[in-house]
């Protein structure tokens, strides 16, 4: 992501609002993002609960489980890759 054009459009008003919680380089958030009310910025904790962090976990075994035996993940983002290799 360009995070230069991305407070560009924030500041323009092209895009209402932005939650990010990864930066290009991690850590480095590019300035003209700091000072904008309409942008919200995580240090890459976002989903830094026990509660998501379990969930999560729970997610990536059915999602695997369900691969192993030879059904459609749950959670596939990209279906058109299982069809293609299936296919």
């Amino acid at each position: 992501m360009d995070e230069g054009a991305l407070a560009d459009a924030l500041e323009r008003k092209l895009i209402s609002a932005a939650g990010l919680d990864v930066f290009g380089p991690e850590l480095d958030v590019h300035p003209g993002l700091l000072g904008l009310d309409n942008v919200v910025l995580a240090p890459h904790i976002a989903s830094g609960s026990v509660r998501t962090r379990s969930e999560m976990s729970v997610l990536a075994v059915r999602n695997l489980l369900a691969g192993l035996a030879g059904e459609r993940p749950p959670n596939l983002l990209n279906p058109e890759v299982l069809d293609r290799v299936a296919g």
